[in-house]
């Protein structure tokens, strides 16, 4: 039943993820990788708001929807295609910007669920 909760979920994440990456980067005309920055910050946010949940939601959710909205390895090759380009200042901005607002967004989720 666990393994269907996060097919469930992953099956709506990994379409969102792709979608949300399209509609933010088209409208930024910039080689920052705009839209795997969104879709890593919202995963990591709802992340942090599920960590008290129960456990059924954090498997659809969190292990689910989230893991297939987000995506370390786009965030890696974007990071090194920035990297190779030229873009090194963009590349170590992706990076820092990334792992910051991520966990910044992880801490605000799990903060809102205790309110």
């Amino acid at each position: 039943m666990n393994w269907l909760l996060v097919v469930c979920g992953a099956m709506v994440g990994a379409p969102l993820r792709y979608l949300t990456d399209r509609a933010v980067q088209s409208r930024h005309d910039s080689v920052f990788p705009w839209g795997t920055f969104t879709v890593n910050v919202a995963g990591c946010l709802v992340l942090g708001l599920l960590t008290g949940a129960a456990t059924h939601l954090q498997l659809l959710l969190g292990t689910g929807l989230c893991g297939a909205l987000t995506t370390y390895s786009t965030f890696s090759y974007e990071t090194l295609r920035l990297a190779e380009s030229g873009a090194r200042l963009q590349a170590a901005l992706n990076v820092a910007v990334s792992v910051t607002a991520g966990v910044a967004a992880a801490f605000a989720g799990a903060a809102l669920t205790r309110m």
